[in-house]
Formats: C-alpha cells, structure tokens, sequence
C-alpha cells in the first residue's frame, strides 16, 4: 500500500536564480489573474478552456513564451481546481485577483519540468537552483512546489509515493480523549500523555517586542516603501515568530506519534479558538498553537489507520459528569478548575472530567454529548468514567 507525502527542503539560490523565478511568478500571477476575468466576465473557465487560451497567448506573446509552460498550465490547473472547490465547498469564496504586493511567489512542476541532479533542482528554462538535503527522498519525486516565505526564504516541496510505515499495534479496547485547553494546552484521559503549556512565544517576547519597537520608530508613516532599516527590524520580528511556531510544531508532532502509537481509539474535542481571539487570553491561546497540535494529531492518526471520532459541537462537555452523565444548570466560570457533580459527588479536575466524557461519547458511537445524555435518560444505563 502507498501513500503520498511531501518533503521540504530549503533552497539557495542565487541572484540570478530568484529573478528567475520571480520572473517566472509574475507571468503566472498573470495568467491566473486573466483567469479570474474570465470568470468574473461570466465566460465559465475550465481548465479545457484555458489551456486553449494559453496555447493561443504563448503564440502571440513572447513574453510568456521567454516563459516554461509547464508552471503556466500548472496554474490554471490549480485555478480550474479552485473554482470548482468554491461551488462544492460550502464557506469557500471563489478565487480572488493575486496582488504584486501581497502575493507571495509558488511554482508548480509536474515531473516533466525538472529534475534533480549532482545535489541541485534543475528546473525548466535552465534554473539551476542548490539544495540543503536534510534527508534523502524515499521514492523519485512527482512534481515540485517552489515558494517563497515571508522571510524571503526559498522552499522545495517534493511529492513523492512511499511504501505506508506500519504503526506500531495498538489495543483495540484502548482509546483516549482529548481536551483542549489554555493552561494546559491538551488534558487527556491519561495524565502521561497531557500535552503541556510551552510558551515558546512567551520565552521570546522581550527580543520580539525589542524588534517591534524599532520597527515602530523606523516606520515612516507615509505611503510607498519603507527604509531598508525598517525593512531589517521587520524581518527580525518575523523570525523570531516563526522560530516560536516552528518549536510549536515540532512539540505538537512529537507529542501526536506518543498518542498515536499507544491508543487505538482517539476521541478529540472539536474546538475552534477562534472565538479566544476575542477574550483577554487571547495571546496565550495563539500562543499554545490548540490548532496546530489538533491538525497534527488528526493528520498522524490518519495516517497510521486509528480511529478518529471528532466530538462535535463541543457544547455541555465541562458541565456533564463523566460518572452519571448527569448535566450541571449552570455554566463552570473559567476560575473553577474542580468539577462537582451535584447528582453523584463526583469530583475531578474540571478538563480531567471533560476529556473523560468526550472518550465516553466516542465509544458509545456518538459524536456529541446531547446524544449520549438522551439514550442514559430513556433507557437508564449506567456510564462510569474510563
């Protein structure tokens, strides 16, 4: 059995290199642009259609010719998708213009516009570009991704097909459940496997708040481009955001394998932190990175054929008892940390108690709380904590 992963790899390139590939971006900035007229003009473009139209654009211009057509019918490629994705995907606006400004620049290549030889990317057009191999490829790549980040640094991504790494076996009758949380950025059913809070930011806010405050007195205030010191101060607050995400992600990786590896059923609480952004812990909660770590865990779980049941919508999970099931009449502000159950006496930590019911709504087949609480009422099981 295979499946299909990417790589990364950073990339040095030079000056001649990036104005390459810049120049190279803005033609297909500018297709996908024409394309987005074409669909605002009412015409329907399919990638059938576009393709013709670029065929009979590279006839006439040469400066799409100057140009590889391996990138330019990638693009219209991911635009046809796009537009598709905007009718079937339910909340997915349809594609919008890419600005010269705000747009950053990524290159599509099938396996017909490069190669890698001696330890470099040879791309379509002779753009020869080094690579940093961190590791070797398992398999020969499909197609390549070349982006640029807000730093200004270049990346490969290559899809390769692999042989699927068998997991290591998993108890069927284990499972865990997953709350997430600000103080705690993920209680678990099992104290050893709680995902505690890092703070990577926090650790780096006095050489980030340093950079922001040079960035505010370099900052000229007036419309058109700014200072290159301005341009240096904003460049070092970046990195120092990235570094703290980046250590975010690695944390929440090596954190979802240890779930993954020993429990067969993982049963998560749906929780958007959106909604935190509006509260006062709203730099703690992006701090904690809860999104990054439930894609993580979602992702490895996947991958490694365990059982995923997301417990959605969240609602009533801190307020039912994981003993009765029975449901407190008033909401737990955030200062109670010990959940009581009124019926039982019941007594546990309050995220304990709610990973513990979201665990037992996903064994009982269910994906939220009222269903659970509905068939203990009608028919008077007993639900004991796991």
């Amino acid at each position: 059995m295979e499946e299909i992963v990417r790589f990364s790899f950073r990339l040095r390139p030079g000056a001649t290199a990036v104005r390459a590939l810049e120049s190279e971006w803005h033609r297909c900035r500018y297709l996908w642009n024409e394309a987005v007229r074409q669909q605002k003009a009412g015409r329907k473009p399919t990638f059938a259609k576009l393709g013709k139209l670029l065929t009979d654009a590279r006839s006439h211009d040469a400066w799409l010719r100057e140009g590889a057509q391996v990138p330019q019918q990638q693009v219209l490629r991911t635009y046809a998708q796009s537009l598709k994705h905007s009718f079937a995907v339910k909340g997915r606006g349809r594609p919008k213009f890419k600005t010269r400004r705000e747009t950053l620049p990524s290159l599509e290549y099938s396996s017909r516009g490069f190669s890698c030889r001696g330890g470099r990317l040879c791309l379509a057009k002779d753009i020869v570009i080094p690579v940093v191999w961190s590791r070797e490829l398992p398999a020969e790549p499909t197609s390549v991704r070349v982006h640029r980040d807000s730093l200004g640094h270049w990346y490969a991504s290559f899809v390769v097909r692999r042989e699927v790494v068998a997991a290591p076996a998993a108890d069927e009758g284990s499972g865990i459940g997953i709350d997430w949380g600000v103080s705690v950025t993920a209680t678990t059913t099992s104290t050893e496997f709680d995902l505690p809070y890092l703070g990577h930011r926090k650790r780096c806010a006095a050489e980030l708040g340093k950079a922001q405050r040079k960035m505010a007195r370099r900052h000229s205030g007036k419309r058109g481009p700014q200072s290159k010191g301005y341009q240096r101060a904003r460049k070092a607050a970046a990195t120092k955001q990235k570094k703290a995400a980046r250590q975010a992600r690695h944390d929440a990786r090596a954190w979802a394998k240890s779930v993954v590896d020993n429990y067969h059923l993982i049963a998560v609480e749906d929780f958007a932190p959106k909604f935190l952004a509006k509260s006062t812990m709203a730099r703690k909660a992006s701090d904690a990175a809860i999104g990054i770590s439930k894609r993580e865990l979602i992702e490895c779980a996947a991958r490694a054929g365990r059982k995923v049941v997301l417990v959605a919508p969240p609602a009533y999970t801190t307020m039912t008892c994981s003993s009765c099931f029975a449901r407190a009449k008033q909401r737990l502000g955030l200062a109670e940390r010990t959940f009581q159950c009124r019926e039982c006496g019941f007594i546990d930590c309050r995220d304990g108690n709610a990973a513990r019911v979201i665990l037992v709504v996903a064994e009982r087949g269910h994906t939220r709380v009222d269903d659970v609480s509905h068939a203990h009422s009608a028919f008077g099981s007993n639900v004991h904590a796991v």
